[in-house]
């Protein structure tokens, strides 16, 4: 249905020159040149702004996309790289009269299949009246333990998505239908979130139908399907993991809709129930959202090899004790081959025409199909009947003669393996690039979710384009882009969009959210090697402006201590000659460690490394804090300045990183619940801290009896306790003084001491960690380490040997880093391991 037929309208301004291909529909431009009704409202404002005033815009828009890190990793990548999230400024346009034909048709598409997949799995009374049966059960999407399997309200469609095409003559085509994980709402909300923020005048002036509502709606729909506690169920949003290519998304909607976001390793059944594996017990688990394929959920049942599933999830799925949205066994529908039998079963199973066809489709297992396929290759989309990933549909027209005649024998040799279908010029839209307008190819995604007996649908969805106007495949693996769809209302639209709260009355609880095991070693390391960076930062800080002060005894004293802290910890290597002639040596290596992103132990290696641990926690931690690692990473990933200016410029960067690294400290500090979660990351930095200072000590002090008054000012300044020195010892530079700083006053928070003081009060705190007869062992070797700094006595530490050796520090950072790591992976044994026999099944 097309809704332009209004009185046209003017033409482009000049200043924004588009030249759309007349062989396809342009959703902008009309035939004639003039603009399309429904785009004034957006086009109006952009020749008011003008293209300098629209690119100046969108490097905003870049930069939020940066900020919030939305990603999407690319398969074919051979490092399996996350990269930016491809939206066009310019979103497209629909109407509302239009929309209302796409959102019925849609609708009315999602309850056929739904009905579809009731019967197939019920009562199979569509095999009986025509569907062909080698449609169905060869499909490897046709789980046969889901057979007879209730669900409930007979809903096996909970969200459901079709991609649209737009035809010459202007009508709209069903190309694909999504049924089993239906992914891109969360990428079309995070779409507006943007294309509302760089736009936000002309969106409120266009009168845009909001997004917000229709995510509501999502969650009380699955509100009401948990068999559990209905006045508060648990849901879980179930991932493949980090690697998959909508992982971002994954976060993105568990964090919005309140979920928590678990991958199959955090679940297991027991007495066909699922439940959640927390560090505090077995919670229950009343509802799965999955967003990964089916036949991956279960290795008992659907697929043994399986690594990403829950065992035993189909016995839970039979007896009733846990919904999963979408039903296992709903991919069955996503084949293409079924939709000439479409229109037929839409009168039969709804009593109703069918509103928007698919693409004119044959499928090659019946003969008359097979004849007219052969004889008009090179017009049609050949595609597998049932529907394989990484496998891309053949364009007959792109062929050469020898691929087709090798497609001809395929296709003969297995007919019903094959569907084609018409190739429909795909409609064009304009996106930015270059500072220009270009027409690219796209492809619409509308979403709908089951509601109350019925559908609903988005009113946008995400619109993916062509990275060429050559190029006919949109998918963001081949280099596609996306954009913001935006339907527009004929009056102002509703406001709301925030989740409102639960309407049902629930008791006061200060409990922290549920933390698998994952979560607490995800946040653990988060810990760790964030402090890892901030050492070397704080020595580079040191050694750069000591290194121009050659004549200056004291500073090169302090050069010779960070050199050998750098040396000791691993950043660089160690030279025999002396300091005053590897200068020049030193300074590249500490540059190296600055600025090179591929050296394994430089600072943008581990920061990345902060980064990748980040990443995992997108649904835990803030968005500030989120933004705070990832302008880290982006500082220390930015391309060194030109070599005159390249110390200054390193200086300036590690002033930037200390400041960043401080703000993170910050916002542990005050914004954390003070939970499990928060202290695992506070035990895995106070680790690391501990260990850093140890190290600092034993590498900067050192065990020989002359040290440099210059010496012990470095160690001062790495350790960022210079101001709290002098105001106790004003300017004496003093061994002992300093080691009674840096290692043993429980009061300085740089300590060692005081990082073991912490730990022995986070662990303590752990579950599990008291017992009636004896501490578990992480809080005893917590004690331990706290007892050894308690006991040790400054002077004794100091003294030496008679060979001049202080040996008692030696043993004492000796035993202190040694204990330190078995702490570690005490931990990780008693809390990071997925298997713990001691947890108890909580009673809902």
């Amino acid at each position: 249905m097309n809704s332009d037929t209004a009185q046209p309208v003017k033409q482009l301004h000049s200043d924004w020159l588009y030249d759309p291909n007349p062989r396809y529909y342009d959703e902008m431009v009309a035939a004639d040149g003039t603009i399309r009704p429904r785009w004034q409202p957006l086009i109006e404002p952009l020749e008011q702004m003008g293209k300098a005033g629209f690119a100046r815009r969108w490097q905003e828009g870049r930069r939020v996309i940066h900020e919030n890190g939305t990603t999407y990793n690319v398969y074919s990548d051979p490092q399996n790289a996350s990269r930016p999230w491809p939206l066009d400024p310019l979103p497209m346009v629909l109407d509302s009269m239009e929309w209302s034909h796409i959102a019925a048709a849609v609708a009315q598409r999602a309850s056929l299949l739904n009905a579809i997949l009731a019967d197939l799995y019920g009562p199979q009374k569509l095999l009986r009246d025509g569907l062909p049966p080698e449609l169905v059960f060869p499909n490897p999407a046709f789980l046969r333990p889901c057979c007879h399997v209730r669900v409930p309200g007979d809903v096996h469609l909970h969200i459901y998505a079709a991609d649209l095409a737009r035809s010459p003559d202007g009508r709209w085509w069903v190309i694909a239908d999504r049924t089993q994980a239906p992914s891109g709402a969360g990428y079309a909300l995070e779409n507006r979130l943007v294309s509302a923020r760089v736009l936000p005048d002309v969106f409120r002036g266009a009168h845009i139908h909001r997004l917000a509502t229709f995510f509501q709606t999502y969650k009380e729909a699955l509100l009401s399907l948990a068999p559990g506690r209905k006045e508060n169920p648990r849901i879980v949003l179930l991932t493949p993991g980090p690697y998959n290519e909508t992982y971002f998304e994954h976060a993105f909607l568990a964090r919005y809709l309140g979920f928590t976001l678990v991958e199959g390793g955090d679940l297991t059944v027991r007495d066909n129930r699922v439940f959640l594996k927390t560090l505090g017990g077995l919670p229950p688990v009343d509802l799965i959202v999955r967003r990964q394929d089916d036949t991956y959920c279960d290795p008992l049942e659907l697929r043994p090899d399986s690594m990403l599933g829950v065992p035993g999830l189909m016995g839970a799925v039979r007896s009733g004790t846990v919904t999963v949205a979408n039903a296992l066994g709903s991919g069955l529908v996503e084949s293409a081959a079924p939709a000439s039998f479409l229109p037929g079963l839409c009168r039969r199973l709804l009593g109703e025409e069918l509103k928007m066809p698919a693409v004119a489709t044959w499928w090659c297992g019946e003969e008359p199909a097979l004849s007219y396929v052969l004889q008009n290759l090179a017009n049609l989309v050949i595609k597998p009947v049932f529907p394989s990933p990484g496998v891309q549909p053949m364009f007959g027209a792109l062929l050469s003669a020898a691929e087709k005649a090798a497609l001809v024998e395929r296709i003969r040799a297995t007919p019903s393996a094959y569907v084609a279908q018409e190739q429909v010029p795909l409609s064009t839209v304009p996106v930015w690039k270059d500072g220009m307008l270009q027409p690219r190819h796209l492809v619409l995604r509308v979403y709908a979710v089951a509601s109350a007996g019925s559908y609903i649908v988005m009113p946008g969805g995400l619109t993916r384009v062509t990275a060429s106007l050559d190029d006919l495949v949109t998918s963001m693996q081949s280099g596609g882009g996306s954009k913001d769809t935006w339907v527009v209302a004929g009056e102002p639209t509703s406001q709301f969009s925030l989740l409102p709260p639960s309407s049902s009355r629930l008791d006061v609880s200060r409990a922290t959210f549920d933390l698998p095991s994952r979560v607490a070693d995800d946040l653990f390391w988060l810990g760790r090697y964030v402090e890892r960076v901030e050492p070397a930062v704080r020595v580079a800080r040191v050694i750069l402006p000591r290194l121009f002060q050659e004549s200056d005894l004291m500073a090169m004293a302090g050069v010779a201590a960070g050199k050998r802290i750098l040396t000791g910890l691993g950043y660089i290597r160690e030279e025999p000659q002396p300091l005053n002639g590897q200068l020049g040596s030193l300074e590249r290596e500490v540059l190296a460690m600055i600025y090179d992103g591929q050296a394994d132990n430089s600072l943008p290696a581990n920061i990345h490394r902060v980064r990748s641990v980040a990443w995992l926690l997108r649904d835990r931690i803030s968005a500030d804090a989120w933004r705070i690692l990832n302008q880290l990473d982006l500082q220390l990933s930015a391309p060194p300045p030109p070599e005159p200016i390249r110390i200054s410029g390193a200086q300036a960067l590690l002033d930037q990183a200390i400041s960043t690294l401080s703000a993170f400290g910050g916002l542990v500090m005050e914004s954390m619940t003070r939970g499990d979660g928060w202290r695992f990351l506070d035990i895995g930095r106070r680790i690391e801290r501990a260990i850093q200072m140890v190290e600092l000590i034993r590498h900067g002090l050192g065990f020989e009896c002359d040290t440099d008054s210059g010496q012990l000012e470095a160690l001062l300044e790495i350790a960022d306790s210079s101001i709290t020195y002098r105001s106790r010892y004003l300017t004496s530079m003093q061994p002992e003084l300093v080691l009674d700083l840096l290692l043993l006053d429980e009061a300085n928070p740089r300590s060692a001491a005081y990082q073991l003081v912490q730990l022995h009060d986070h662990i303590d705190r752990l579950p599990g960690s008291r017992s009636p007869v004896r501490r578990a062992a992480a809080a005893r070797i917590a004690i331990s380490l706290l007892t050894a700094v308690q006991l040790a006595e400054v002077g004794e530490c100091i003294g030496a040997n008679p060979e001049g050796r202080r040996e008692n520090l030696e043993i004492l950072l000796n035993r202190l880093t040694s204990e330190l790591r078995v702490l570690s992976e005490t931990l990780t044994r008693q809390y990071f391991s997925q298997a713990i026999a001691s947890r108890q099944v909580s009673v809902p």
